[in-house]
């Protein structure tokens, strides 16, 4: 069994990565519940400061991020920092995956299903 990579991370983010668990929104409430425990067959947890982010949803084992994206990330400014965000943690390594919030809260199935896939692409 190989150890998962640790990936330092700016220690200033802890306690707002433990608000942000503490806070989440519907979108993410709905995904952690079906994705928690090892049910797509690998470890996530929540709120993870990874360099200086915060991810989501990340699973330490394949180096997979996801991203619930509400409403607040269509603006162009949004879209510009996400795009920065994710170019840094791919240079860490890390696979960033984004989810519309409105997806999983109409077609949560299909959601899974697609992480489900996206999991088996990158798994050894």
């Amino acid at each position: 069994m190989t150890r998962n990579k640790i990936i330092p991370y700016n220690p200033g983010l802890r306690k707002f990565a433990r608000d942000l668990r503490k806070n989440s929104t519907i979108g993410e409430i709905l995904l952690w519940k079906a994705i928690k425990g090892r049910k797509l067959g690998v470890q996530f947890h929540r709120q993870v400061p990874i360099g200086n982010f915060i991810i989501d949803f990340y699973c330490h084992e394949l180096m997979i991020g996801i991203e619930v994206d509400g409403t607040s990330h269509d603006t162009d400014s949004q879209f510009e920092k996400d795009r920065l965000k994710d170019y840094h943690l791919s240079q860490l390594g890390v696979h960033i995956i984004r989810i519309s919030d409105l997806d999983i809260k109409k077609n949560l199935n299909s959601v899974i299903q697609f992480l489900i896939h996206k999991i088996e692409e990158v798994s050894p």
